[in-house]
């Protein structure tokens, strides 16, 4: 999980935050749990690396500067080619979920440019961390 201040930057003509700041939010919790299974390790010894598939967002109630967010990852699935994640998005002013979001990350041959399957290493450590 990260935190996350609201800056007044991020909100539109209509006074909350604009909508698409929530994926930057979960594309920082992403990043931060990649760092945490150490993804970029990972890809130099394989040239496997992970690649955005697909994203969506609920958006349940809007935030507004100021705030904190809390921005939690998880993965809920893993298959051959690819892992799906779940993001979840805490207002501390509200004190209640402000959006929650999934994604789906294949894995990706760069220097191919093709799918590729998920490096066993990756899977060893994603496994136990989330417990499936």
């Amino acid at each position: 999980m990260i935190e996350v201040p609201v800056a007044w930057g991020e909100m539109d003509a209509f006074q909350h935050v604009n909508n698409i700041v929530f994926f930057r939010y979960f594309e920082s919790a992403r990043i931060a749990y990649f760092d945490r299974v150490d993804m970029a390790h990972i890809q130099e010894v394989t040239g496997v690396g992970p690649i955005l598939a697909s994203t969506h967002c609920r958006f349940r109630i809007p935030l507004t500067y100021p705030d904190r967010v809390f921005v939690g990852a998880r993965v809920t699935q893993v298959e051959a080619d690819r892992f799906t994640m779940e993001y979840c998005v805490v207002s501390n002013a509200a004190q209640k979920v402000a959006a929650d979001g999934e994604g789906v990350i294949v894995a990706y041959a760069y220097k191919e440019k093709r799918k590729a399957l998920l490096p066993e290493e990756l899977k060893q450590r994603i496994l136990p961390l989330e417990g499936i």
